[in-house]
């Protein structure tokens, strides 16, 4: 059998970081983890091929060579994922589609052209498709009411891309999330009780991955990677071992929720296995709102506490709000800003609530009434509230606009980066040196000798031509330069990293600015998608 995997092209957004990825010569951010997976799971002898549309469109050889189409996708790939199905189907190739939009809307792939698709997890649901293919008379829908133990989770096929293609790798340690965000779809998909890897997978996927030649950053793409913290700092300890005994490769970045910021122990485990950047959803300062969506978990401590918490100790917040919740004071874009700039807090993920299908919000709105353009569901960055808002939308649209511009001003970004970096202790090695003890083995090493490279090199020239000559900061990012080489030498490197990220954000800022004036034309011009509940 010849299996044509397929990863649809994503859109435009906050996290394709497209200018960052040409500028470093890389094609994408990370491969699809989950086909990798899925791929470890077919039988042995089938031969598989992996296309990632965001790196190279399907060729003719390629559909001339499969038997069979398998297809992942995520809410934001879905005009992707029907051409696709839509080209497998006039090709005459059965195709199967998974992930997350196929999980919660199975009908519609159905009705696209899909021949199966597959709701939940592979580990579990891999028997049933075989059976399904090989069959006549099976169920067009394969699917599976238990979760999968993660010991059965089998080392992703990572032989199947190549690593120099991408900005980053990526691994899983646990799925779900103890937490009950009523707009979140991941206890929907993956359940309230986080189900991790044993640590001793974890460091064989690491040498799995460390064989491909790859040395950099790497994504634990965890739902939220402290679900469960007694087996998190298992995992972490194991980390910790792994990384010292092969020169520190790998850089890490995950997602967790603000109660790390309170855990002072675990942040400094998280360091010590070389994590960096946290992706924690903050969602709103206005505690009325957490409570109502069920983030309690946020509304129990000090949001301003957490983040310096994490900052002071080592570690990088990547903050996402979102706009649009019932009953948000009218001035929450203004509370946003405020609470980002008082942390200098440098990226921040701006949102517009979006309800997603079978979730809790979804099924609210539901009952109320108030869903709209079901059918037409949005894109990430670009979100169209897809329900009557309590405010109007018209309202929010701007919030959400004055957010992106005032965060990312330059000058404003670049303030907040010097702070943030300038606030956080210096390097474990920089301390032990300091203080005339023995440092530390060097942090990542594989990655700081590939500061030679030419990659790095026009990297490195790139930020300092964009930010030190040609931009109208210049003179401001040259005395944060001196200012951090002064106060905080051991963090220059992170700095330079969020100041390149901050031209990519620029863009996105003038993308989202026009989008937001297309919305609020169809706002203005009456459309469904602008009516108020209120």
């Amino acid at each position: 059998m010849n299996v044509l995997m397929v990863y649809p092209k994503l859109p435009v957004s906050f996290w394709s970081v497209e200018k960052l990825c040409r500028i470093r010569g890389e094609k994408a951010v990370q491969p699809p983890l989950s086909l990798l997976t899925v791929a470890a799971l077919l039988p042995r002898e089938w031969s598989i091929r992996l296309v990632d549309m965001n790196i190279r469109p399907v060729s003719e050889s390629d559909w001339e060579w499969a038997d069979l189409v398998m297809i992942s996708a995520m809410f934001s790939q879905r005009s992707g994922v029907r051409e696709v199905v839509s080209e497998a189907r006039r090709r005459s190739k059965k195709t199967i589609a998974g992930g997350a939009y196929p999980t919660l809307l199975p009908e519609e792939l159905l009705d696209a052209g899909c021949n199966y698709v597959v709701r939940g997890e592979a580990e579990n649901t891999i028997s049933l498709l075989l059976k399904a293919i090989a069959g006549e008379n099976s169920p067009k829908i394969i699917e599976s009411a238990a979760k999968p133990n993660l010991a059965d989770s089998p080392v992703p096929r990572y032989d199947l891309v190549k690593p120099g293609d991408y900005a980053i790798m990526s691994i899983q340690t646990s799925r779900g999330c103890p937490h009950n965000c009523e707009f979140c779809d991941i206890v929907e998909m993956f359940g309230r009780s986080p189900r991790y890897k044993e640590p001793g997978q974890i460091a064989v996927e690491l040498d799995t991955l460390r064989e491909t030649g790859f040395a950099g950053s790497v994504f634990v793409c965890d739902d939220n990677f402290i679900g469960n913290r007694d087996r998190a700092k298992n995992i972490l300890e194991r980390m910790i071992a792994w990384n010292n005994a092969h020169g520190n490769p790998f850089s890490y970045l995950t997602q967790v929720s603000m109660n790390l910021g309170h855990d002072i122990e675990l942040i400094d485990m998280m360091t010590a296995a070389n994590f960096g950047d946290l992706l924690i959803g903050l969602e709103t300062p206005d505690l009325r709102v957490l409570k109502g969506i069920g983030k309690t978990q946020n509304a129990r401590e000090s949001m301003v506490d957490a983040v310096n918490n994490i900052k002071k100790n080592g570690l990088t917040v990547m903050a996402s709000f979102i706009v649009g919740f019932d009953h948000e004071d009218e001035h929450v874009a203004e509370q946003i800003c405020s609470l980002v700039e008082q942390t200098d807090i440098p990226i921040v993920v701006p949102n517009m609530l979006l309800a997603i299908p079978k979730t809790q919000l979804w099924k609210r709105l539901e009952r109320e009434g108030r869903l709209i353009n079901v059918r037409d569901l949005p894109e990430l960055t670009f979100t169209e509230i897809n329900f009557k808002t309590m405010r109007p939308h018209a309202k929010i649209i701007k919030d959400y606009r004055d957010i992106w511009t005032r965060l990312y001003e330059p000058s404003r970004y670049l303030a907040r980066t010097y702070g943030y970096y300038t606030a956080m202790r210096p390097t474990r090695r920089a301390l032990a040196i300091a203080k005339g003890e023995r440092p530390p083995p060097e942090r990542n090493v594989a990655r700081k000798l590939s500061m030679n490279t030419f990659r790095d090199i026009k990297s490195l020239l790139f930020i300092l031509w964009e930010l030190g000559i040609v931009s109208a900061c210049r003179g401001q990012f040259w005395r944060q330069i001196l200012g951090m080489m002064r106060n905080n030498p051991s963090r220059l490197r992170l700095y330079l990293d969020k100041c390149a990220y901050g031209l990519w954000l620029a863009e996105m800022r003038n993308l989202v600015s026009s989008r937001a004036d297309i919305m609020t034309t169809k706002c203005r011009a009456g459309s469904g998608s602008s009516t108020s509940a209120a």
